[in-house]
């Protein structure tokens, strides 16, 4: 049934106050059906919302909210070296990692701790700690809200790229993700490189890690340096590390030997925490919004603002580090603005 004039404050992770002129769960390609046909909203906009956790609402929303229902976590196959699953989109994603690790599947434990629901996943290709979604994924099915057909991608259809994905593209802005399929190994090699997990490790005297272990140290780690958005709203990381050209980086690192870089075949990843805060932003507030102390890259809600004191708050970041470093930072979360 749709809720008529709803404020879905509480359901985004910045806790941004947002009315909507109607609001529905849904389950069932039925209930999409009839959500769908309701005249109250024939020719007004659609917005899907997942868990809230990489969305900024900028403005009230004059059309239908739909927010998936399908949830579970069902094995579908498995054999002597892997088990495939099948994941509703409403399921939360760390519930997910969790039941991962606690039946000893290697694949997730990197994604830890990661808010938002597994339907959110595919969107921008989430990743943390050298790992992403498409390393397990080998499926995800959606519902087209235009046709009410559903469909499956196979993960190479899914264009799955550092942050983004086809359901990111203007074609896919009417499909609504019912599920998820991954591949988990019952067998693996953990992922430790990245800065800070051994270290975690090695404080906590693990020498062998299982991959409960490793999603336990990326967790304290997570909970170190980002905070809780039931505690103080956020999404995360707000800005996508840039990618840029071997030459532009070899320019920028001559003059800025320090910044921190990897190399991504012919093109190199840059540090966005790195950019802001030597633009100054790290731990900087402007009214009701601004930079965590502990992270450049999390921008925060403290109460009482709103989704344009936000937006305006990441413009002033992109204008600073663009001025000075001649780069353009992309936000990951995605700005609903009617």
């Amino acid at each position: 049934m749709i809720q008529l004039n709803v404020d879905i404050q509480d359901l985004n992770s910045f806790g941004l106050p947002c009315k909507v002129a109607g609001y529905c769960q849904v389950g069932s390609i039925e209930a999409l059906d009839k959500a769908c046909h309701d005249p109250k909203f024939q020719n007004k906009p659609r917005l899907i919302l997942g868990g809230g956790s990489n969305l900024l609402l900028a403005t009230d929303f004059p059309g239908l909210v739909i927010q998936p229902a399908w949830s579970g976590i069902k094995i579908i196959e498995h054999d002597i070296d892997s088990v495939t699953i099948k994941i509703g989109a409403a399921e939360p994603w760390h519930k997910l990692v969790t039941w991962s690790v606690d039946n000893h599947y290697f694949g997730l434990e990197n994604l830890a701790s990661i808010p938002g629901w597994c339907g959110a996943a595919p969107m921008q290709n989430i990743g943390a700690y050298g790992a992403e979604l498409s390393d397990a994924c080998l499926a995800v099915g959606y519902i087209n809200l235009d046709t009410l057909v559903q469909h499956t991608l196979a993960a190479k259809e899914c264009l799955f790229g550092y942050r983004t994905s086809i359901f990111k593209t203007q074609p896919a802005q009417n499909w609504l993700i019912t599920d998820i399929t991954l591949r988990l190994l019952r067998d693996g090699e953990l992922k430790l490189d990245y800065p800070g997990v051994t270290e975690m490790l090695d404080q906590q005297k693990v020498q062998q890690p299982s991959p409960a272990q490793v999603a336990a140290a990326i967790t304290r780690i997570r909970q170190h340096k980002l905070p809780d958005p039931a505690m103080l709203g956020n999404a995360g990381s707000f800005f996508k590390n840039p990618v840029i050209s071997g030459d532009t980086a070899n320019a920028l690192l001559a003059q800025y030997p320090e910044l921190p870089h990897w190399p991504i075949d012919d093109q190199v990843k840059l540090s966005a925490a790195w950019l802001i805060e030597q633009c100054g932003w790290k731990g900087r507030r402007q009214g009701a919004v601004g930079v965590h102390q502990n992270h450049a890259l999390v921008l925060v809600h403290y109460g009482n603002g709103n989704g344009q004191q936000l937006l305006q708050l990441a413009g002033n970041i992109q204008q600073d580090v663009n001025q000075r470093f001649g780069i353009d930072l992309q936000p990951e979360p995605k700005v609903i603005q009617v």
